[in-house]
């Protein structure tokens, strides 16, 4: 019981040690898989194109944050582990893959331009 007493800090200071290193494994073994990772990719890709639709070029902020507020509300369990730098870049991926769509496919670039219901 003294050894307790006169070592209470460095029991504490390795309890804790471990709580973060127990976290880390969590956290590390919660990741994403692949699988997971590519429908939010497919999902992203929707999502940066119903933006660029509604709100066209030239409000990247404005896309960005909406593109986010609709992650968080779809992805509320990925969102605490994505940072905003990381969803950024994908985002900035997603909008490279709508770009080459726009400039490869006509539907695409008149669906997001509202061109749709001219072929009915």
């Amino acid at each position: 019981m003294e050894f307790i007493i006169n070592n209470w800090y460095i029991i504490v200071a390795v309890i804790a040690v471990l709580a973060v290193a127990g976290v880390a494994v969590y956290r590390y073994f919660g990741l994403p898989s692949d699988t997971q990772l590519a429908k939010v990719r497919e999902w992203l890709l929707w999502a940066v194109t119903e933006a660029e639709k509604e709100l066209g070029g030239g409000t990247g902020k404005l896309k960005l944050r909406q593109v986010y507020d609709l992650f968080v509300t779809r992805f509320p369990w990925l969102a605490k582990i994505v940072s905003f730098e990381l969803f950024s870049d994908m985002v900035d991926d997603a909008l490279d893959e709508m770009r080459e769509m726009l400039a490869n496919n006509q539907a695409v670039k008149a669906l997001v331009n509202g061109e749709g219901a001219q072929n009915e």
